[in-house]
């Protein structure tokens, strides 16, 4: 079951220069870089109430986000909602015939397991889904 929005990503060449916007024009503050080396990405968070915008780089020349950049530019990239335990939601959304990219969690940014869901079946959204460390 989804629990929240727990970000927005929005692709950039580069996650310092781009944050310059938030943090000058809006009063956000980066928090949280790192690379998430699974995922070929460097990624830097604002928290923002409940959520977070998320800024993510390609790390490596052949990281996913290196096409998607070339093809579409600096944009939003995908949602992401927080789920309580993803390796259930991924068996019920392929049992509700869903379009998944990931049929098991890998690694994510702060220790989570993630999955994303192909646009294709969404409306056109990349969709991730993300589940915190459990305690």
């Amino acid at each position: 079951m989804v629990k929240k929005l727990d970000h927005i990503a929005i692709a950039v060449q580069n996650v310092e220069e781009a944050a310059r916007f938030y943090r000058d024009m809006l009063g956000l503050e980066l928090t949280n870089v790192e690379v998430v080396r699974e995922q070929k990405t460097k990624v830097g968070f604002f928290p923002i109430g409940d959520t977070n915008i998320e800024l993510v780089e390609p790390a490596d020349d052949d990281s996913p986000l290196v096409k998607f950049l070339e093809t579409k530019g600096p944009g939003i990239h995908h949602l992401c909602f927080e789920v309580e335990d993803i390796e259930d939601e991924i068996k019920t959304l392929l049992g509700r015939g869903a379009h998944l990219i990931d049929q098991r969690p890998r690694p994510g940014a702060h220790h989570t397991r993630v999955a994303f869901l192909h646009p294709k079946g969404t409306g056109g959204v990349l969709i991730e889904l993300s589940q915190k460390p459990r305690t």
